[in-house]
């Protein structure tokens, strides 16, 4: 029999290193993994390093995989994103382990399943007006927070993208703008106004931070975690629905924030390609979402066609009585 630890080992130890995979995919895969083995002890009642690589069959994976969505109440989107690294584990285990290739092949055939695509949820500028007024700027964690939201709403940086950045990444003389490192390790540069550059100088000079710092910093001076990001966005929006009532019926989260960044940019008339590299998307068919969200846009579409079947020409009646009036 094959034990299982030596085979996630390897995968970590060896193939990831050979890939060269970003710390946040080796992180993904990590968790998947956790929640994988914690869940075949629970069921098989053995710890994880004495699991053999047959405990993990095709009908046991798809097990976790409903376990994922409807005890964990996981989005089909992150249940894919396991089966994809499931998937990853057990193409390296082929090379391993070619005596259990029948298993494998099982493993590797369960799909990824089809889910309907929802609309991005963004906000309009009455409401991004009132979230970024929540905070009380006159205490440092207001103005860090006021400040944060700002960044994240002007220049859609991801969570991740947002809470790495370092005060050095702040480039703030003629032409601010904010270096990070997005997904697939793809290098950026985004664009400040002039008035949020000249609030992040202050909020940077007042500080006196160190260029190597975090630019938003927890309270015992590290990066701020995307769980910190998404509490302190959760504790400002009950005072933003109180000033801005349709806050209260739409889903707010910090990804939210990179989709209102998005939709301005394309209703102030930005094409979709400088869209895409503004947010880092890898193609443009990324940011078609933000074309179907647009209602404002469809709604113009449709005052410039001719409704069909209208008929054209001055009207004429039909009666010689109205005809007369008509005359008149």
């Amino acid at each position: 029999m094959t034990t299982l630890a030596p085979v996630m080992q390897g995968f970590f130890t060896e193939r990831l290193a050979q890939r060269g995979l970003s710390q946040h995919t080796v992180t993904a895969y990590r968790d998947t993994f956790r929640l994988l083995l914690h869940h075949a002890q629970q069921r098989l009642g053995r710890p994880p390093s004495a699991l053999r690589l047959t405990d993990l069959d095709a009908a046991y994976i798809g097990g976790f995989l409903d376990h994922l969505e409807h005890q964990r109440s996981n989005s089909v989107t992150t249940r894919n994103a396991r089966l994809a690294a499931i998937h990853s584990l057990f193409r390296y285990a082929a090379l391993r382990c070619p005596e259990q290739s029948l298993l494998i092949q099982r493993v590797l055939a369960i799909p990824h399943k089809r889910h309907d695509s929802t609309q991005v949820c963004f906000l309009n500028r009455p409401e991004i007006d009132a979230l970024l007024a929540a905070p009380d700027t006159t205490t440092a964690l207001g103005r860090r927070d006021h400040l944060l939201l700002l960044v994240a709403i002007q220049t859609g940086l991801r969570v991740s993208e947002l809470t790495s950045l370092t005060c050095a990444d702040a480039v703030l003389g003629a032409g601010a703008h904010l270096r990070c490192i997005g997904k697939g390790r793809k290098q950026r540069c985004t664009p400040l106004t002039k008035p949020t550059a000249r609030l992040l100088h202050q909020w940077i000079t007042r500080r006196r931070a160190a260029p190597a710092g975090p630019l938003f910093p927890n309270r015992s001076g590290g990066h701020l975690s995307r769980d910190a990001v998404a509490d302190l966005l959760a504790k400002y929006l009950p005072t933003a629905a109180a000033a801005c009532p349709a806050l209260a019926s739409k889903n707010v989260t910090p990804h939210t924030l990179r989709h209102s960044a998005a939709m301005a940019l394309l209703q102030a008339g930005i094409d979709t390609a400088t869209i895409a590299l503004w947010l880092g998307h890898a193609s443009t068919k990324s940011t078609d979402i933000y074309l179907h969200a647009d209602l404002a846009m469809k709604e113009r579409a449709l005052a410039r066609t001719a409704p069909h079947q209208t008929p054209s020409g001055r009207y004429k009646p039909t009666d010689s009585l109205l005809a007369f009036l008509e005359d008149l």
